[in-house]
């Protein structure tokens, strides 16, 4: 590795942006594998990110050579540390996933009752989007939000 360190770790490097960009990508989906396998290949990514980040030489034994030499002993001991936690979570959404496929027969994770009101409600208080010209400074409706009493009378058809 220290011939050609400089194009091995560039190649790592890569290949951390694409384990993350990757994991980062199958966590916003709906689907309850696609966000495991996103989870375990985040996981991956930052675990060899870290150990990117340490010292490369030999092992960190006391007295099998000059201190100078070593290679970091710190960024080991954190992967293993994210290596415990990544499996620990993997695990937990493995149960989910298995629990939402044994009680629906899907692993979609389905939208929330709320978060359709909310949409539904700000929906109905829309302003509408059209430039109607002629507004004066304070009415122009992209410029100043009229708040709700005023989209009530807007939209009961009484005047302003």
């Amino acid at each position: 590795m220290r011939e050609s360190g400089a194009g091995l770790t560039l190649v790592l490097v890569i290949g951390v942006g694409v384990l993350a960009a990757t994991g980062a990508t199958l966590l916003l989906e709906r689907s309850l594998t696609r966000i495991l396998l996103g989870v375990i290949l985040l996981g991956n990514g930052v675990n060899l990110l870290i150990l990117l980040a340490g010292r490369s030489g030999g092992a960190p034994v006391v007295g099998t050579g000059p201190a100078g030499e070593f290679s970091d002993p710190l960024p080991q001991a954190m992967v293993l540390t994210a290596i415990v936690i990544t499996f620990g979570f993997t695990a937990f959404v493995a149960a989910v996933a298995y629990r939402s496929w044994y009680l629906t027969g899907d692993d979609e994770v389905q939208d929330d009752l709320e978060d359709r009101k909310i949409v539904q409600l700000a929906e109905e208080n829309e302003v509408p989007t059209a430039d109607l010209g002629g507004e004066g400074p304070g009415d122009d409706p992209e410029q100043v939000d009229p708040g709700p009493a005023r989209r009530r009378l807007r939209r009961s058809g009484g005047g302003q």
